[in-house]
C-alpha cells in the first residue's frame, strides 16, 4: 500500500509532475550540494522529454528556480513565488544558504530545454549539475518526475519511486483488498486507517485527513471568489465566480431543476482547477491536473448528502487513497506516461469509490464504482493547449467529477457483482497508455494542442 500521505500531498499549481516534482527534485539536489567538500559556484539544469516540451506552460522552469531557492511545495507562499523567481532572473544568482556564497544561476541559459534527446527511463526526466568556480563538475544527478509529485532517481525509475511501508494489511491489487475486507470484516476505509495507524499515531492520521479536506474546501472557496484572466498566452477567462453568481440567483428564485445540482459539482471542480492553473495551493488528488475531481465530489457529499459527517469525509478520503494506491502501484498516474486517463481517470475512480463507500456501499460495490469510473476514461489523451493546464484540463475535471457520482450511483444500484474487475481495468489502462502515441502524452504535440488555434 502507498500511504495516503503520499497520495494526497499539498502543493502548488499547475502540475504535480511538471511543477511539484521538479521543485522537489531541485530541493533534493540543493540539499545534496551542501554536503560537498568544495563550494558550488554554478548550477545548470537540463529538462528532457515532456518537461522540455511544456516547460513554460507547466511552470517547470519556475518550479526549478523555487526548489533551488530552498522552497518546499507544501509551504511556499503562492503569492510570493513570482517575486522570488523575478529576483533570481534579475540577479543571476540563487539566495545564499547557511553563510555560503551565492550560487550563479541564470535561468535563461542555465535551464536547458532538450527536446531532441529521448530520456531512457521516463518522459519526465531532469538533470542537475553543480560546478566549482573553475568550471569543474562537482555533482551530477538525474531525476524522474513520475506523476503526483513523486520523484525518483533515474536509476530507480523502472522499479519504484517510493518505499512501500510494512503494514498489517498489505494489498497490491483490488483482489487483495477485497479479500482483506472479507477476511477481517473491515471496510476499505478501516483497512487503510489501520495501515496508516501502524505507521504513525492514529490522531496524526485523522489530523492529516482533516487538513487535506480543509485545503480542498479552501481551494474551492478561493477559486469561487476569484475573477479575471488566468496566466499564459491563451488569456483564459476564469468562469467559476460568474457561474457561482448565476447558480445563487437561480437558487434564490427557486427555479432550479434537479439535475442542476451537477452544475454545482462542475463549479466546485472548475474552481479548484482554475486555482491550480493560476499557481495556487491545491492537493494532488492524485495529481494537480486532476486536482478538482475529488474535492468536487467530496463537497457534493458534504453539502448535498443528508448523512454527511466529518467522519464520513475521512472515510471518503481513506477509500479514495486506496484506489489511487492501486493505480500508482500497477499502472501510472502520470499524464506523460499514460495520458489523461492516468490523471482525471484515476481521480474519477478514486472519487467514485470514496462516494460509494460513504453512501453505504459494500467493499464489492466500492470496487465496482472505481472500475466503472475508470472504464469510461480509458484512452483519454493528455493534450494541453499551449502547454497550459487550462484547455481542456479544467473542464475535464468537471466531467470527471460528474462521472464519479454517476459511477457510484450505478454501483449502489447493483450488488457488487460485475464482469470486468478493477484490476483488469487498471491493467487495460496501463497497456493503453503504453500503446498511446507520445504526441498525446503531455507533450502538446497532438490532439487539441495542435488543432486549436492559439491566437
Amino acid at each position: 500500500m502507498i500511504s495516503l500521505f503520499d497520495i494526497f500531498k499539498v502543493g502548488i499549481g499547475p502540475s504535480s509532475s511538471h511543477t511539484v516534482g521538479p521543485m522537489r527534485a531541485a530541493l533534493r539536489f540543493l540539499d545534496a550540494c551542501t554536503g560537498l567538500d568544495a563550494d558550488v559556484a554554478h548550477i545548470r539544469v537540463t529538462l528532457y522529454g515532456s518537461l522540455a516540451w511544456t516547460a513554460t506552460g507547466h511552470a517547470t522552469d519556475k518550479a526549478v528556480i523555487l526548489g533551488l531557492c530552498g522552497e518546499h511545495p507544501e509551504t511556499v507562499r503562492p503569492d510570493q513565488t513570482d517575486a522570488m523567481v523575478a529576483h533570481v532572473r534579475a540577479e543571476g544568482v540563487l539566495p545564499a544558504r547557511g553563510g555560503a556564497a551565492p550560487i550563479r544561476f541564470q535561468p535563461e541559459t542555465d535551464i536547458v530545454l532538450d527536446k531532441d534527446t529521448q530520456p531512457p527511463k521516463h518522459p519526465n526526466t531532469l538533470q542537475f549539475e553543480a560546478f566549482d568556480a573553475n568550471g569543474e563538475l562537482l555533482l551530477k544527478a538525474r531525476f524522474c518526475s513520475v506523476g503526483g509529485g513523486f520523484i525518483t532517481s533515474e536509476e530507480a525509475a523502472e522499479s519504484s519511486s517510493y518505499a512501500l511501508p510494512d503494514v498489517p494489511h498489505d494489498f497490491r491489487s483490488g483482489a487483495d483488498l477485497l479479500a482483506l475486507t472479507q477476511k477481517t470484516g473491515l471496510s476499505i476505509a478501516q483497512v487503510v486507517f489501520e495501515n496508516e495507524s501502524a505507521l504513525r499515531p492514529a490522531a496524526e492520521v485523522r489530523a492529516h485527513l482533516d487538513h487535506i479536506a480543509n485545503v480542498m474546501m479552501q481551494c474551492i472557496e478561493r477559486g469561487v471568489a476569484q475573477a479575471g484572466i488566468l496566466p499564459g498566452k491563451l488569456q483564459v477567462q476564469r468562469r467559476a465566480h460568474a457561474l457561482y453568481e448565476r447558480l445563487k440567483d437561480k437558487d434564490r428564485c427557486n427555479s432550479s431543476l434537479p439535475h442542476e445540482i451537477m452544475d454545482w459539482v462542475s463549479l466546485f471542480a472548475i474552481a479548484v482547477n482554475e486555482e491550480n492553473a493560476a499557481g495556487g495551493r491545491v492537493v494532488t488528488a492524485p495529481t494537480n491536473g486532476a486536482a478538482g475531481v475529488v474535492p468536487a465530489v467530496l463537497r457534493y457529499y458534504r453539502d448535498y448528502c443528508p448523512q454527511a459527517s466529518a467522519e464520513g469525509m475521512r472515510d471518503f478520503l481513506l477509500t479514495a487513497s486506496a484506489m489511487g494506491s492501486l493505480f500508482k502501484l500497477n499502472a501510472s498516474i502520470s499524464g506523460a506516461e499514460v495520458g489523461c486517463q492516468g490523471e482525471v481517470g484515476v481521480a474519477s475512480s478514486m472519487a467514485a469509490a470514496g462516494l460509494a463507500a460513504v453512501l453505504g456501499a459494500s467493499p464489492a460495490q466500492v470496487e465496482n464504482a472505481a472500475e466503472i469510473a475508470m472504464e469510461h476514461h480509458l484512452g483519454m489523451t493528455c493534450d494541453p493547449v499551449a502547454g497550459l493546464v487550462q484547455i481542456p484540463c479544467i473542464e475535464r475535471n468537471a466531467f470527471g467529477a460528474i462521472k464519479a457520482i454517476n459511477a457510484a450511483s450505478l454501483a449502489l444500484c447493483g450488488d457488487g457483482e460485475h464482469r470486468v474487475s478493477l484490476d483488469q481495468v487498471v491493467q487495460t489502462m496501463a497497456e493503453t497508455g503504453r500503446d498511446m502515441n507520445h504526441r498525446y502524452k503531455e507533450t502538446s504535440l497532438g490532439g487539441l494542442a495542435m488543432n486549436f488555434p492559439e491566437c
